[in-house]
């Protein structure tokens, strides 16, 4: 697989999660809440997940207990705690704010990225996150608006959405060292669910798990917009720079804008449409063609020897 194929793995990957809200939103409608919400996610990934590697290839859901520790990093600590402070970040301010913290991990990515991977952190790179994060900000919507004021306590727990969902591409990295992406994708969702489901009161929605319009959703959200795009996203990030793959990610914000545009109605205002053309720009920017990086890497090492 070649670098362009692994970096529209990822684009495609992260266009998926963008359309989670659909059937997020009808789920809510039903009465389901937010807990429940994260544990069907988990549950329902991890049980498709399970079944199509075993009649894929049944050897790739071996693993050595010694790495669960890759899995509860992924799984635990990545996905169970992004979402619980994705969600709780969601009541303590709102969704805009929330929604720009949480793509705050880009940044967290390349830092984590430079201290474990020892990935450079150049002038491209550094111009892309910038463009990225302006680019959500506009999508969001939430830099025109410079009068809303959030606590310290919703400050702290969107930072923290954006540093647990960065961690995804941090313990992803190392258990890719030992594992198929599909099989660090399983057990991701494996321990999520684990982890999730005890405390989410699930059981307690026994009545609103009789429909069959939330069973669509519930199988839509889980293959669409969980399974699949981890899947994706997994594979591409074998092949490609950590901090890059997670720039490329921030496709989902906008995909999320034009979703709520084009089903749910939602208005989008002239400083959403300039955040599109600004994450898409940073998208290609980030794309470098490693051939055009390789004259000046010569250069710049005659100038230093």
């Amino acid at each position: 697989m070649d670098n362009k194929l692994a970096l529209l793995l990822i684009g495609l990957g992260a266009s998926l999660w963008g359309i989670i809200g659909v059937f997020v939103t009808y789920l809510y409608e039903m009465g389901f809440t937010p807990g429940q919400v994260v544990a069907l996610r988990s549950f329902s990934a991890a049980l498709l997940l399970v079944t199509y590697t075993f009649f894929k290839n049944r050897r790739l859901l071996k693993i050595r207990w010694a790495d669960s520790k890759y899995f509860v990093g992924t799984g635990i600590i990545s996905i169970v705690f992004f979402n619980w402070c994705l969600f709780s970040a969601i009541e303590e301010t709102s969704i805009s704010i929330a929604s720009i913290l949480l793509y705050t991990a880009p940044a967290f990515v390349a830092i984590f990225s430079r201290i474990f991977f020892k990935e450079a952190l150049t002038p491209r790179k550094v111009s892309a996150l910038f463009i990225t994060f302006l680019g959500c900000s506009f999508v969001i919507g939430i830099l025109p608006n410079m009068n809303e004021t959030i606590s310290l306590y919703g400050f702290i727990l969107g930072l923290g959405s954006g540093f647990f969902y960065a961690l995804y591409s941090i313990f992803g990295k190392f258990a890719l060292q030992k594992y198929d992406s599909l099989t660090v994708t399983v057990y991701t969702f494996l321990f999520a669910a684990a982890a999730s489901i005890p405390v989410s009161g699930v059981w307690q929605a026994g009545a609103l798990l009789s429909d069959m319009k939330a069973w669509g959703c519930i199988i839509g959200l889980g293959v669409l917009s969980t399974a699949l795009p981890f899947i994706l996203y997994t594979k591409g990030l074998s092949k490609v720079e950590s901090s890059k793959a997670s720039i490329i990610a921030t496709i989902e914000p906008v995909v999320a804008s034009l979703v709520g545009f084009l089903i749910f109605h939602e208005t989008l205002h002239a400083w959403q449409y300039i955040g599109i053309v600004l994450v898409i720009s940073a998208v290609i920017i980030v794309q470098e063609p490693a051939q055009k990086s390789k004259k000046p890497s010569a250069v710049s090492k005659q100038l230093s020897s």
